[in-house]
């Protein structure tokens, strides 16, 4: 009797945890709307409609390497030599520092259209990724959905962002890459629905 009892409990220890693994997924979230037809075709197409500013984006950049360069050389070069201190070094680490975030500024405007342009993108998607989320989930039985980094380790199977890009394609087809005049990263499209959040992962 205890050899069946022992038995039985053997069995329901393999059973029991398998069910369980089979509601429990996993789902990158941000790299479900990347994966989007929505969002790849958006992609092309500003890389065409934002080339102008792409273009003067690139430019200005490399235009700043080039002024870091000496400044970054030269502290490379003083760190090398035997016996440098940090305080030998803190004002060139400091101009550098200065000089990147100089130089940050004056990218920022360059590449802000076209910041804004692919923020409206992902908003659109966004509003129907609560949606598409619940919609795969319930395709695939899961009933708790963890981030991949969540998990210390998991099945392919499990694995359910193919799922939910999916129904996102399903539900946002395309997406424009011309933000209304007014519109602000976070607010919703003109005539969507606001969307629940979607599921965290734990």
């Amino acid at each position: 009797m205890k050899k069946l009892a022992f038995a039985a409990a053997l069995l329901a220890a393999t059973v029991i945890p398998a069910a369980a693994q089979a509601q429990v997924g996993v789902a990158d979230i941000p790299a479900a709307v990347q994966q989007t037809t929505a969002f790849q075709t958006a992609t092309t197409q500003m890389k065409t409609t934002y080339k102008p500013q792409i273009d003067a984006f690139n430019a200005k950049q490399a235009s700043l390497a080039a002024e870091i360069k000496p400044m970054v050389d030269a502290f490379q070069a003083a760190r090398a030599k035997p016996g440098a201190t940090d305080a030998q070094l803190k004002p060139q680490y400091d101009a550098i520092q200065a000089k990147q975030a100089a130089m940050q500024q004056q990218l920022a405007p360059l590449y802000q259209p076209l910041a804004r342009a692919q923020a409206y993108v992902e908003d659109q998607i966004v509003q129907k990724l609560d949606q598409a989320t619940k919609s795969a989930m319930t395709a695939r039985q899961v009933k708790v959905l963890l981030k991949p980094d969540a998990a210390y380790a998991f099945d392919p199977t499990a694995d359910i962002t193919p799922a939910i890009v999916a129904e996102l394609n399903k539900l946002v087809p395309t997406a424009s890459i011309t933000p209304p005049a007014n519109w602000q990263p976070g607010q919703a499209p003109a005539g969507a629905t606001p969307a629940n959040p979607a599921p965290q992962g734990r």
